[in-house]
């Protein structure tokens, strides 16, 4: 009887070994290989310029300045024309307070109420809380020496919100803080330097974006 010869079958290494060097021994190797390197320097360099040409600001802010309304004189809040939320009329009647109607000094967004209706009320006692959504900004909060001396007013701004994380939203740079914001942190003799943050106010078409709130977080990048 004659035993059948087994087949030997290659090492898992072998066969991988095998495949590279076919690969490696390929005429357009070489090629591709300089067409790969070329792809990635070039992407490099295109993300490098797009860098260069912004500055990245992470802590930002939809913000719009808060109108506070109250009486002239104290009296009893009386009744409440209007509730959170609603859009009002420059002169529409909020509330009545002592017999007398106080009205809006300019159309906006009712954002709260002192809702305690009986109670006497003094002109330092904010009745109703409004904002104006077309004095809305995107406010950035920017250290000195990340940028800020390349922020002009009228550059182009891109912001996301974190709400809505998905979306792009843009805008224009509308003025940059000439002072520096107030800082809580206290710095000792042997602390480093403190760095000062400037605000950088982004203007942009509140029309276009009626889902963006006052208060909402973002985060910005605004074109040299």
């Amino acid at each position: 009887m004659t035993k059948e010869t087994e087949v030997q079958k290659p090492e898992h290494g072998e066969g991988k070994k095998h495949i590279i060097h076919r690969v490696r021994g390929h005429p357009l190797f070489l090629d591709v290989l300089f067409i790969i390197a070329l792809a990635s320097a070039a992407f490099g360099f295109l993300y490098w310029q797009d860098i260069q040409g912004k500055v990245y600001i992470e802590k930002a802010e939809i913000t719009a300045p808060i109108i506070s309304i109250g009486p002239a004189t104290p009296g009893v809040l009386e009744k409440f024309y209007v509730s959170e939320g609603d859009m009002v009329s420059k002169s529409q009647v909020l509330a009545e307070v002592g017999g007398k109607k106080l009205t809006a000094e300019t159309s906006g967004i009712i954002i709260g109420i002192k809702n305690t209706p009986g109670q006497i009320v003094t002109s330092q006692d904010p009745v109703v809380k409004m904002i104006n959504p077309q004095e809305m900004r995107v406010i950035g909060r920017l250290q000195e020496d990340k940028g800020l001396k390349d922020i002009v007013p009228g550059q182009k701004v891109m912001f996301m919100v974190d709400a809505f994380p998905q979306k792009e939203y843009h805008g224009v740079v509308d003025s940059v803080g000439m002072t520096a914001r107030q800082s809580d942190i206290v710095f000792s003799i042997s602390d480093k330097r403190e760095e000062r943050e400037f605000e950088v106010r982004v203007l942009f078409d509140t029309k276009a974006y009626p889902e963006l709130k006052n208060g909402m977080s973002a985060k910005m990048w605004v074109y040299k």
